[in-house]
Protein backbone atom coordinates (compact mmCIF):
# COMPACT_ATOMS: atom_id res chain seq x y z
CA UNK A 1 0.00 0.00 0.00
CA UNK A 2 0.97 3.59 -0.65
CA UNK A 3 0.52 6.34 2.17
CA UNK A 4 1.13 9.74 2.33
CA UNK A 5 3.39 11.47 4.95
CA UNK A 6 3.24 14.53 6.66
CA UNK A 7 6.56 16.22 6.29
CA UNK A 8 5.97 18.25 9.73
CA UNK A 9 5.90 15.13 11.54
CA UNK A 10 6.42 12.09 9.28
CA UNK A 11 3.15 10.32 10.37
CA UNK A 12 0.99 8.95 7.30
CA UNK A 13 -1.69 10.96 6.38
CA UNK A 14 -4.92 10.58 4.34
CA UNK A 15 -6.12 7.10 3.22
CA UNK A 16 -3.65 3.59 2.18
CA UNK A 17 -3.83 3.56 -1.84
CA UNK A 18 -3.13 0.37 -3.75
CA UNK A 19 -0.25 0.06 -6.17
CA UNK A 20 -1.16 -0.57 -9.19
CA UNK A 21 0.32 -4.02 -10.97
CA UNK A 22 0.77 -5.13 -14.38
CA UNK A 23 -2.61 -5.72 -15.26
CA UNK A 24 -4.02 -2.53 -13.48
CA UNK A 25 -1.55 -0.68 -15.67
CA UNK A 26 -2.43 -2.49 -18.93
CA UNK A 27 -6.31 -1.64 -18.75
CA UNK A 28 -5.39 1.72 -17.64
CA UNK A 29 -2.91 2.22 -20.96
CA UNK A 30 -5.81 0.67 -23.11
CA UNK A 31 -8.67 2.81 -21.72
CA UNK A 32 -6.81 5.85 -22.65
CA UNK A 33 -6.16 4.89 -25.94
CA UNK A 34 -9.10 4.06 -27.02
CA UNK A 35 -10.79 7.46 -25.41
CA UNK A 36 -7.22 8.95 -27.46
CA UNK A 37 -8.88 7.74 -30.73
CA UNK A 38 -12.32 9.82 -30.26
CA UNK A 39 -10.02 12.83 -28.70
CA UNK A 40 -7.74 13.03 -31.26
CA UNK A 41 -10.82 13.59 -33.50
CA UNK A 42 -12.34 16.18 -32.16
CA UNK A 43 -12.13 20.08 -33.10
CA UNK A 44 -9.62 21.92 -31.77
CA UNK A 45 -11.89 24.26 -30.07
CA UNK A 46 -14.25 21.72 -28.73
CA UNK A 47 -10.34 20.27 -27.24
CA UNK A 48 -9.92 24.04 -26.15
CA UNK A 49 -13.17 24.35 -24.09
CA UNK A 50 -12.57 21.08 -22.56
CA UNK A 51 -8.70 22.49 -21.34
CA UNK A 52 -10.99 25.64 -20.24
CA UNK A 53 -13.48 22.92 -17.99
CA UNK A 54 -10.25 21.68 -16.51
CA UNK A 55 -9.34 24.91 -15.51
CA UNK A 56 -12.46 25.85 -14.19
CA UNK A 57 -12.56 22.74 -12.22
CA UNK A 58 -9.22 22.90 -10.67
CA UNK A 59 -10.03 26.49 -9.57
CA UNK A 60 -13.60 26.02 -7.92
CA UNK A 61 -11.37 23.40 -5.75
CA UNK A 62 -8.78 25.48 -4.69
CA UNK A 63 -9.80 25.42 -1.38
CA UNK A 64 -10.20 21.44 -0.71
CA UNK A 65 -7.06 20.96 -2.98
CA UNK A 66 -4.66 23.27 -0.60
CA UNK A 67 -4.99 21.78 2.15
CA UNK A 68 -5.32 18.01 1.52
CA UNK A 69 -1.34 19.10 -0.44
CA UNK A 70 -0.54 20.67 2.54
CA UNK A 71 -0.99 17.88 4.55
CA UNK A 72 1.50 15.92 2.08
CA UNK A 73 4.20 18.54 1.44
CA UNK A 74 3.79 21.37 4.01
CA UNK A 75 4.66 23.81 1.24
CA UNK A 76 1.62 26.04 2.83
CA UNK A 77 -1.60 28.05 1.68
CA UNK A 78 0.04 30.67 0.11
CA UNK A 79 2.63 28.54 -2.02
CA UNK A 80 -0.41 25.96 -3.04
CA UNK A 81 -3.35 28.58 -3.84
CA UNK A 82 -0.76 30.02 -6.20
CA UNK A 83 0.09 27.02 -7.49
CA UNK A 84 -3.43 25.95 -8.47
CA UNK A 85 -4.33 29.03 -10.04
CA UNK A 86 -0.64 28.39 -12.26
CA UNK A 87 -2.20 25.20 -13.12
CA UNK A 88 -5.25 26.29 -14.31
CA UNK A 89 -3.60 28.67 -16.55
CA UNK A 90 -1.23 26.59 -17.93
CA UNK A 91 -4.39 25.19 -19.19
CA UNK A 92 -6.12 28.12 -20.19
CA UNK A 93 -2.77 28.73 -21.84
CA UNK A 94 -2.92 25.60 -24.15
CA UNK A 95 -6.53 26.61 -25.33
CA UNK A 96 -5.22 29.66 -26.76
CA UNK A 97 -2.53 27.77 -28.01
CA UNK A 98 -4.93 25.55 -30.32
CA UNK A 99 -7.40 28.08 -31.06
CA UNK A 100 -4.83 29.70 -32.54
CA UNK A 101 -3.51 26.60 -35.05
CA UNK A 102 -0.12 27.57 -34.88
CA UNK A 103 1.55 24.88 -33.73
CA UNK A 104 0.39 22.62 -36.39
CA UNK A 105 3.05 24.39 -38.47
CA UNK A 106 1.44 24.25 -41.61
CA UNK A 107 2.93 24.35 -45.12
CA UNK A 108 1.62 24.58 -48.78
CA UNK A 109 3.79 23.98 -51.71
CA UNK A 110 1.94 24.30 -54.53
CA UNK A 111 3.21 22.00 -57.64
CA UNK A 112 5.79 23.85 -59.85
CA UNK A 113 6.66 21.77 -62.80
CA UNK A 114 9.26 24.80 -64.35
CA UNK A 115 11.60 23.60 -61.35
CA UNK A 116 14.69 20.97 -61.80
CA UNK A 117 13.18 18.46 -60.81
CA UNK A 118 9.65 19.30 -61.43
CA UNK A 119 7.90 19.69 -57.87
CA UNK A 120 4.88 18.12 -56.79
CA UNK A 121 1.60 19.53 -54.81
CA UNK A 122 3.25 18.72 -51.15
CA UNK A 123 1.33 20.24 -48.01
CA UNK A 124 2.86 19.25 -44.42
CA UNK A 125 1.36 19.78 -40.77
CA UNK A 126 1.72 18.56 -37.42
CA UNK A 127 -0.63 15.75 -35.63
CA UNK A 128 -0.94 14.34 -32.53
CA UNK A 129 1.12 11.03 -31.59
CA UNK A 130 -1.05 8.20 -32.10
CA UNK A 131 -0.60 6.81 -28.90
CA UNK A 132 -0.80 7.62 -24.86
CA UNK A 133 1.80 10.08 -23.59
CA UNK A 134 3.32 8.97 -19.97
CA UNK A 135 4.01 11.50 -17.70
CA UNK A 136 6.13 10.75 -14.22
CA UNK A 137 4.79 13.32 -11.72
CA UNK A 138 7.35 15.53 -10.03
CA UNK A 139 8.33 15.70 -5.86
CA UNK A 140 8.20 19.27 -5.50
CA UNK A 141 5.14 20.56 -7.27
CA UNK A 142 2.05 18.59 -6.57
CA UNK A 143 -0.03 20.37 -8.97
CA UNK A 144 1.66 22.26 -11.81
CA UNK A 145 4.24 19.16 -12.63
CA UNK A 146 2.41 16.64 -11.40
CA UNK A 147 -1.28 15.06 -12.54
CA UNK A 148 -2.62 18.02 -14.25
CA UNK A 149 0.75 19.80 -14.70
CA UNK A 150 2.65 20.87 -18.24
CA UNK A 151 3.22 17.96 -19.64
CA UNK A 152 -0.65 17.27 -19.01
CA UNK A 153 -2.29 19.98 -20.08
CA UNK A 154 0.33 20.18 -23.29
CA UNK A 155 -0.33 16.64 -23.85
CA UNK A 156 -4.16 16.77 -23.82
CA UNK A 157 -4.02 20.23 -26.15
CA UNK A 158 -2.50 18.31 -29.03
CA UNK A 159 -4.93 15.49 -29.10
CA UNK A 160 -2.90 12.63 -26.62
CA UNK A 161 -4.84 10.53 -23.71
CA UNK A 162 -2.07 10.77 -20.67
CA UNK A 163 -1.47 8.63 -18.28
CA UNK A 164 0.79 9.51 -15.23
CA UNK A 165 2.64 7.84 -13.01
CA UNK A 166 1.43 9.96 -9.42
CA UNK A 167 4.43 10.93 -7.14
CA UNK A 168 4.75 8.72 -3.88
CA UNK A 169 5.15 12.31 -2.04
CA UNK A 170 1.64 13.28 -2.57
CA UNK A 171 -0.37 10.46 -3.57
CA UNK A 172 -3.68 11.16 -2.21
CA UNK A 173 -3.73 14.58 -3.83
CA UNK A 174 -2.73 13.17 -7.10
CA UNK A 175 -5.83 11.29 -6.61
CA UNK A 176 -8.15 13.72 -6.25
CA UNK A 177 -6.80 16.03 -8.65
CA UNK A 178 -7.07 13.12 -11.58
CA UNK A 179 -10.70 13.00 -10.17
CA UNK A 180 -11.15 16.58 -10.87
CA UNK A 181 -9.70 16.08 -14.35
CA UNK A 182 -11.55 13.32 -15.67
CA UNK A 183 -15.10 15.06 -14.67
CA UNK A 184 -14.28 17.77 -16.49
CA UNK A 185 -13.46 16.27 -19.53
CA UNK A 186 -15.89 14.76 -22.00
CA UNK A 187 -14.03 11.26 -22.54
CA UNK A 188 -12.84 10.71 -18.51
CA UNK A 189 -10.35 7.68 -19.80
CA UNK A 190 -8.27 10.41 -21.54
CA UNK A 191 -6.59 10.55 -17.82
CA UNK A 192 -5.56 7.46 -16.28
CA UNK A 193 -3.49 7.84 -13.01
CA UNK A 194 -1.83 4.65 -11.65
CA UNK A 195 0.36 4.38 -8.52
CA UNK A 196 3.59 2.67 -7.41
CA UNK A 197 7.36 2.18 -8.17
CA UNK A 198 6.22 -1.13 -10.72
CA UNK A 199 3.68 0.68 -11.92
CA UNK A 200 5.96 3.02 -13.56
CA UNK A 201 7.89 0.46 -14.90
CA UNK A 202 5.46 -1.28 -17.01
CA UNK A 203 3.91 2.30 -17.93
CA UNK A 204 7.29 3.51 -19.45
CA UNK A 205 7.61 -0.04 -21.52
CA UNK A 206 4.05 -0.24 -22.49
CA UNK A 207 3.64 -0.52 -26.38
CA UNK A 208 0.77 1.37 -26.19
CA UNK A 209 2.63 4.50 -24.69
CA UNK A 210 4.29 6.34 -27.56
CA UNK A 211 6.36 9.26 -25.73
CA UNK A 212 7.07 9.95 -22.25
CA UNK A 213 7.81 13.11 -20.12
CA UNK A 214 9.73 13.42 -16.62
CA UNK A 215 10.70 16.12 -14.24
CA UNK A 216 12.63 14.89 -11.36
CA UNK A 217 16.42 13.93 -10.77
CA UNK A 218 19.42 12.96 -13.39
CA UNK A 219 19.47 9.48 -11.89
CA UNK A 220 15.06 9.13 -12.34
CA UNK A 221 15.37 10.14 -15.75
CA UNK A 222 18.45 7.69 -16.64
CA UNK A 223 16.52 4.79 -15.23
CA UNK A 224 13.49 5.99 -17.20
CA UNK A 225 16.05 6.19 -19.97
CA UNK A 226 17.60 2.33 -19.62
CA UNK A 227 14.02 1.31 -19.24
CA UNK A 228 12.94 2.95 -22.79
CA UNK A 229 16.14 1.82 -24.49
CA UNK A 230 14.86 -1.96 -23.69
CA UNK A 231 11.57 -1.37 -25.52
CA UNK A 232 11.11 -3.11 -28.90
CA UNK A 233 9.72 0.13 -29.95
CA UNK A 234 11.68 2.87 -29.18
CA UNK A 235 9.85 6.32 -27.77
CA UNK A 236 10.98 9.90 -27.36
CA UNK A 237 11.90 10.66 -23.96
CA UNK A 238 11.46 13.91 -22.97
CA UNK A 239 12.87 14.42 -19.28
CA UNK A 240 13.83 18.02 -17.23
CA UNK A 241 16.56 16.69 -14.73
CA UNK A 242 19.59 18.21 -12.71
CA UNK A 243 20.64 21.71 -12.93
CA UNK A 244 22.74 24.32 -10.54
CA UNK A 245 21.65 27.75 -12.33
CA UNK A 246 24.72 29.48 -12.04
CA UNK A 247 24.22 33.48 -10.92
CA UNK A 248 27.02 35.58 -12.27
CA UNK A 249 27.59 38.99 -9.96
CA UNK A 250 29.36 41.44 -11.95
CA UNK A 251 31.04 44.53 -9.87
CA UNK A 252 28.55 46.94 -10.90
CA UNK A 253 25.30 45.43 -9.18
CA UNK A 254 24.21 46.40 -6.43
CA UNK A 255 25.30 44.11 -2.99
CA UNK A 256 22.23 44.82 -0.85
CA UNK A 257 19.91 44.02 -3.95
CA UNK A 258 22.08 40.88 -5.01
CA UNK A 259 22.65 39.37 -1.10
CA UNK A 260 18.81 39.91 -0.63
CA UNK A 261 17.24 38.50 -3.76
CA UNK A 262 19.54 35.44 -3.31
CA UNK A 263 18.42 34.98 0.32
CA UNK A 264 15.18 34.66 -0.84
CA UNK A 265 15.67 32.89 -4.48
CA UNK A 266 17.49 30.25 -2.11
CA UNK A 267 15.20 29.57 0.76
CA UNK A 268 11.63 29.76 -1.22
CA UNK A 269 9.99 26.78 -0.87
CA UNK A 270 12.90 24.98 1.16
CA UNK A 271 14.99 25.32 -1.62
CA UNK A 272 13.19 22.92 -3.48
CA UNK A 273 13.36 24.01 -7.05
CA UNK A 274 14.84 22.96 -10.27
CA UNK A 275 15.34 26.76 -10.78
CA UNK A 276 17.27 27.08 -7.48
CA UNK A 277 20.33 29.41 -7.62
CA UNK A 278 23.32 26.71 -6.57
CA UNK A 279 26.04 28.53 -7.62
CA UNK A 280 27.02 32.40 -7.80
CA UNK A 281 29.87 33.94 -8.79
CA UNK A 282 30.76 37.19 -7.24
CA UNK A 283 33.56 39.48 -6.93
CA UNK A 284 36.44 39.60 -3.89
CA UNK A 285 34.72 42.18 -2.26
CA UNK A 286 34.09 42.32 1.35
CA UNK A 287 30.59 44.13 1.04
CA UNK A 288 29.07 42.12 -1.16
CA UNK A 289 30.04 38.95 0.97
CA UNK A 290 29.28 40.55 4.22
CA UNK A 291 25.86 41.58 2.96
CA UNK A 292 25.44 37.90 2.04
CA UNK A 293 26.09 36.45 4.83
CA UNK A 294 23.54 38.77 6.97
CA UNK A 295 21.24 38.15 4.65
CA UNK A 296 21.27 34.18 4.61
CA UNK A 297 21.50 34.06 8.32
CA UNK A 298 18.28 35.58 8.59
CA UNK A 299 16.68 32.90 6.67
CA UNK A 300 15.01 30.17 7.82
CA UNK A 301 15.06 26.16 6.57
CA UNK A 302 12.21 24.28 6.75
CA UNK A 303 10.53 20.54 5.95
CA UNK A 304 11.40 18.96 2.74
CA UNK A 305 8.55 17.11 0.77
CA UNK A 306 10.17 13.81 1.33
CA UNK A 307 12.46 11.45 3.99
CA UNK A 308 13.95 10.42 1.06
CA UNK A 309 14.96 14.00 -0.50
CA UNK A 310 16.19 15.33 2.98
CA UNK A 311 18.53 12.53 3.00
CA UNK A 312 19.55 13.16 0.01
CA UNK A 313 20.23 17.14 0.88
CA UNK A 314 21.77 15.99 3.90
CA UNK A 315 24.61 14.32 1.64
CA UNK A 316 25.00 16.73 -0.76
CA UNK A 317 26.15 18.69 2.31
CA UNK A 318 28.38 16.73 3.40
CA UNK A 319 29.87 16.39 -0.15
CA UNK A 320 30.14 20.49 -0.18
CA UNK A 321 31.46 19.97 3.55
CA UNK A 322 35.04 20.53 1.95
CA UNK A 323 34.41 23.98 1.22
CA UNK A 324 34.35 26.75 3.50
CA UNK A 325 31.39 27.03 5.22
CA UNK A 326 30.33 31.06 4.78
CA UNK A 327 26.30 31.30 6.19
CA UNK A 328 24.10 29.44 7.27
CA UNK A 329 20.29 29.85 8.28
CA UNK A 330 18.26 29.03 11.10
CA UNK A 331 17.23 25.34 11.25
CA UNK A 332 13.76 24.48 10.52
CA UNK A 333 11.12 22.51 12.46
CA UNK A 334 9.91 19.14 12.10
CA UNK A 335 11.17 15.92 11.23
CA UNK A 336 12.45 16.48 7.34
CA UNK A 337 13.39 19.88 8.35
CA UNK A 338 16.88 21.22 7.12
CA UNK A 339 18.86 24.16 7.24
CA UNK A 340 20.07 26.63 4.60
CA UNK A 341 23.58 26.75 3.97
CA UNK A 342 26.09 28.57 1.67
CA UNK A 343 29.44 27.47 1.10
CA UNK A 344 32.56 29.28 -0.48
CA UNK A 345 35.39 28.76 -2.90
CA UNK A 346 37.97 31.24 -4.60
CA UNK A 347 37.82 30.67 -8.29
CA UNK A 348 41.25 28.65 -8.54
CA UNK A 349 39.67 26.37 -5.62
CA UNK A 350 36.23 25.97 -7.33
CA UNK A 351 38.00 24.79 -10.83
CA UNK A 352 39.88 22.56 -8.98
CA UNK A 353 36.85 20.55 -7.58
CA UNK A 354 35.12 20.41 -11.03
CA UNK A 355 33.05 18.69 -12.56
CA UNK A 356 31.66 16.78 -9.26
CA UNK A 357 31.60 20.29 -6.81
CA UNK A 358 29.82 21.24 -9.74
CA UNK A 359 26.54 19.34 -9.34
CA UNK A 360 22.84 19.81 -8.39
CA UNK A 361 22.08 19.71 -4.25
CA UNK A 362 18.62 19.81 -4.37
CA UNK A 363 17.78 21.95 -1.07
CA UNK A 364 18.18 25.57 0.30
CA UNK A 365 22.12 25.27 -0.30
CA UNK A 366 24.58 27.49 -2.76
CA UNK A 367 27.87 28.02 -3.34
CA UNK A 368 29.35 30.97 -3.66
CA UNK A 369 32.42 31.71 -5.49
CA UNK A 370 34.63 34.73 -5.48
CA UNK A 371 36.42 36.04 -8.50
CA UNK A 372 39.10 39.05 -8.79
CA UNK A 373 38.35 39.68 -12.38
CA UNK A 374 35.96 39.19 -14.82
CA UNK A 375 38.15 37.82 -18.08
CA UNK A 376 39.21 34.72 -14.89
CA UNK A 377 35.39 33.58 -15.27
CA UNK A 378 35.74 32.60 -18.72
CA UNK A 379 37.42 29.02 -18.71
CA UNK A 380 35.77 28.16 -15.51
CA UNK A 381 32.04 28.79 -16.53
CA UNK A 382 32.71 27.38 -19.45
CA UNK A 383 33.52 23.89 -18.34
CA UNK A 384 30.05 24.28 -16.05
CA UNK A 385 27.65 21.92 -17.42
CA UNK A 386 24.40 22.46 -18.67
CA UNK A 387 21.04 24.56 -16.53
CA UNK A 388 17.87 25.18 -16.89
CA UNK A 389 18.90 29.10 -16.30
CA UNK A 390 21.60 31.31 -16.00
CA UNK A 391 21.64 34.56 -14.54
CA UNK A 392 24.01 37.77 -14.86
CA UNK A 393 23.51 40.33 -12.31
CA UNK A 394 24.88 44.14 -13.42
CA UNK A 395 24.04 48.01 -13.38
CA UNK A 396 26.41 48.03 -16.89
CA UNK A 397 25.30 45.58 -20.17
CA UNK A 398 29.01 46.62 -21.53
CA UNK A 399 30.79 44.67 -18.74
CA UNK A 400 28.65 41.71 -19.38
CA UNK A 401 29.20 40.72 -22.91
CA UNK A 402 32.31 38.19 -22.43
CA UNK A 403 30.26 36.13 -19.35
CA UNK A 404 27.03 36.50 -21.55
CA UNK A 405 28.28 34.94 -24.43
CA UNK A 406 29.48 32.00 -22.53
CA UNK A 407 26.42 31.35 -20.57
CA UNK A 408 24.04 31.69 -24.03
CA UNK A 409 25.89 28.30 -24.22
CA UNK A 410 25.10 27.00 -20.96
CA UNK A 411 21.02 27.55 -20.26
CA UNK A 412 18.02 27.10 -22.11
CA UNK A 413 16.69 30.73 -20.13
CA UNK A 414 19.32 33.59 -19.52
CA UNK A 415 18.04 36.29 -16.74
CA UNK A 416 19.07 40.06 -16.48
CA UNK A 417 18.95 41.40 -13.25
CA UNK A 418 16.60 38.81 -11.39
CA UNK A 419 15.98 35.55 -9.95
CA UNK A 420 16.12 32.09 -11.68
CA UNK A 421 12.91 30.98 -8.79
CA UNK A 422 9.49 31.04 -10.29
CA UNK A 423 9.06 30.27 -14.38
CA UNK A 424 6.35 32.20 -16.25
CA UNK A 425 3.93 30.73 -18.49
CA UNK A 426 3.55 32.09 -21.39
CA UNK A 427 4.07 31.96 -25.40
CA UNK A 428 8.13 32.39 -24.94
CA UNK A 429 9.01 30.81 -21.86
CA UNK A 430 11.67 28.10 -22.64
CA UNK A 431 12.68 25.74 -19.52
CA UNK A 432 15.03 23.51 -20.97
CA UNK A 433 18.94 23.50 -21.35
CA UNK A 434 21.41 21.21 -22.09
CA UNK A 435 22.52 18.32 -20.49
CA UNK A 436 21.77 17.51 -17.51
CA UNK A 437 19.39 20.06 -17.43
CA UNK A 438 16.96 18.06 -20.06
CA UNK A 439 17.34 15.17 -22.04
CA UNK A 440 16.61 17.10 -25.31
CA UNK A 441 16.22 20.72 -26.38
CA UNK A 442 12.35 20.89 -26.03
CA UNK A 443 10.74 22.59 -23.11
CA UNK A 444 8.70 21.56 -20.19
CA UNK A 445 6.76 25.25 -19.88
CA UNK A 446 5.26 27.76 -22.11
CA UNK A 447 3.24 26.77 -25.33
CA UNK A 448 5.94 25.19 -27.35
CA UNK A 449 5.94 22.30 -24.93
CA UNK A 450 3.01 21.37 -26.99
CA UNK A 451 5.30 20.40 -29.72
CA UNK A 452 6.62 17.30 -27.86
CA UNK A 453 3.48 15.38 -28.38
CA UNK A 454 3.15 16.31 -32.01
CA UNK A 455 5.04 14.65 -35.29
CA UNK A 456 4.46 15.70 -38.84
CA UNK A 457 3.27 13.98 -42.27
CA UNK A 458 3.34 15.45 -45.85
CA UNK A 459 0.89 14.78 -48.45
CA UNK A 460 1.74 14.64 -51.58
CA UNK A 461 -0.38 15.26 -54.67
CA UNK A 462 -3.15 14.30 -52.27
CA UNK A 463 -6.95 14.70 -53.12
CA UNK A 464 -8.22 17.90 -51.48
CA UNK A 465 -11.28 16.07 -50.16
CA UNK A 466 -9.01 14.14 -48.01
CA UNK A 467 -6.88 16.61 -47.09
CA UNK A 468 -6.70 18.17 -43.44
CA UNK A 469 -8.54 21.05 -43.24
CA UNK A 470 -5.95 22.56 -42.09
CA UNK A 471 -4.17 22.50 -45.96
CA UNK A 472 -7.12 22.82 -47.84
CA UNK A 473 -6.59 26.07 -49.99
CA UNK A 474 -9.33 27.45 -49.05
CA UNK A 475 -8.07 27.63 -45.39
CA UNK A 476 -11.72 26.92 -43.27
CA UNK A 477 -10.07 27.01 -40.25
CA UNK A 478 -8.03 30.69 -40.54
CA UNK A 479 -5.00 28.70 -39.20
CA UNK A 480 -1.34 30.25 -39.47
CA UNK A 481 0.28 28.56 -42.77
CA UNK A 482 3.23 29.16 -44.69
CA UNK A 483 2.55 29.29 -48.67
CA UNK A 484 4.99 29.13 -51.65
CA UNK A 485 7.42 30.14 -49.02
CA UNK A 486 5.65 33.26 -47.86
CA UNK A 487 3.87 33.35 -43.93
CA UNK A 488 0.49 34.12 -44.28
CA UNK A 489 -1.50 34.93 -40.71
Amino acid sequence: MIYGHDPRTGETVGAALPETDSAGVDLIVSAAAAAGAAWRATPAAERAAALESVADALAAHVDELWQLADQETALGEVRLRGEVARTAGQFRLFAEVIRDGGHLEAIIDHADPSTTPPRPDVRRMKHALQGVVAVFAASNFPFAFSVAGGDTASALAAGCPVVVKAHPGHPNTSERVAKLVREALPYPDLLGLVQGMRAGVDLVQHPGVVAAGFTGSVAGGKAIQRLIDEREVPIPFYGELGSVNPVVVLPSASAKEVATGFAASLTLGVGQFCTNPGLMFVPDDDELRNAIVEAVEGTSGGPMLAERIRDGYLGGVERLGELRLLAEGKPGEGSWAVTPKVFTADLDTFAEKLPGIGEECFGPTSIVVTYREISDLRPVLGRLEGSLTATVHSAEPDEAAEVAEVLAKKAGRLIWNGWPTGVAICWAMHHGGPWPAATTSYTSVGATAIGRWLAPTAYQDWPEALLPDELKDANPLSVPRRVDGRLEV
